[in-house]
């Protein structure tokens, strides 16, 4: 499994102050980042995988929701995670 309670906690630790901190928008986002790099990678190999394809254009919503939200917020953090999380604008 790509995505175990370990990786979660080392990217909510990173991204989102503490493991524990699983609400912050940054911490969200950076999960989402690399569930859609997972998903991805995945739809390159595997491309008549249209069930993967939707969960993936919906997980890009959602992300782009929560990077708006960001944008309207602290407009600082959200240059500085877009640069870390290397997302093109």
């Amino acid at each position: 499994m790509y995505l175990t309670k370990e990786v979660k906690a080392e990217i909510f630790k990173k991204y989102g102050g503490k493991a524990e901190n699983t609400g912050s928008t940054e911490g969200q986002i950076a999960l989402f980042t690399h569930r859609i790099n997972h998903l991805t990678e995945h739809l390159k190999r595997n491309k008549k995988d249209y069930n993967t394809e939707r969960s993936l254009v919906r997980l890009v919503g959602k992300r782009r929701s929560l990077l708006d939200y960001m944008i309207k917020n602290d407009i600082v953090k959200y240059r500085e995670l877009i640069k870390e999380l290397n997302i093109r604008k």
